[in-house]
């Protein structure tokens, strides 16, 4: 009699596992869509051509980390710019901006704000894909960036950013407020 509750027992924890397992391998597998549909729609946007035939955006690679790379498109005539001064890392600098999945689903505006900017040092916690951005643009510029995942948020995700997010942002850069090299 006393083996009854004990079959029972053992049937039942075999049953739970089973289904976490199989809620575990839905969730992964709706990871893995969610990262093809990025990845596919970053090539979209990587393969995008303007009216002439030239390519929309401009891939940036930096040498301080080549394995890297973000997509970046001008909305100004960056001749009128060229002038201007150019962040490093180490730079904390005035922006606008807004960023969107490739959904189009918004998720982080800086508009909320009463002047509509805000400030950042480079290096200090922004993710690789702004450092690489911001360190290619003057000051005057305005561009959209596409940033895929592994510069993003990667594969843990972040808030409402789920893990293996494209990542959008439209972005001016304003100013930059403190322009020095940190000693080590």
């Amino acid at each position: 009699m006393k083996r009854l509750p004990i079959i029972a027992l053992f049937f039942a924890i075999i049953a739970i596992t089973v289904a976490s397992c199989a809620s575990s391998t839905s969730s992964w597998d709706e990871y893995m869509e969610w990262q093809k549909e990025n990845t596919t729609w970053y090539n979209t946007q990587k393969a995008l051509k303007n009216a002439d035939g030239s390519d929309f955006y401009k891939p940036l690679k930096p040498n301080w980390y080549p394995m890297s790379g973000v997509l970046i498109h001008y909305f100004n005539d960056t001749n009128l710019t060229a002038g201007n001064l150019v962040p490093m890392l180490t730079s904390t600098v005035k922006v606008k901006y807004k960023g969107e999945l490739y959904n189009a689903a918004a998720f982080d505006s800086s508009y909320a704000e009463v002047d509509s900017t805000r400030t950042f040092t480079i290096s200090d916690g922004l993710i690789a894909g702004w450092q690489i951005a911001l360190t290619h643009m003057h000051v005057g510029d305005s561009c959209r960036v596409i940033i895929p995942y592994a510069q993003g948020y990667g594969t843990e995700g972040s808030g409402t950013i789920a893990p293996f997010s494209t990542l959008s942002f439209d972005i001016k850069l304003v100013d930059i407020t403190a322009y020095e090299i940190r000693p080590e």
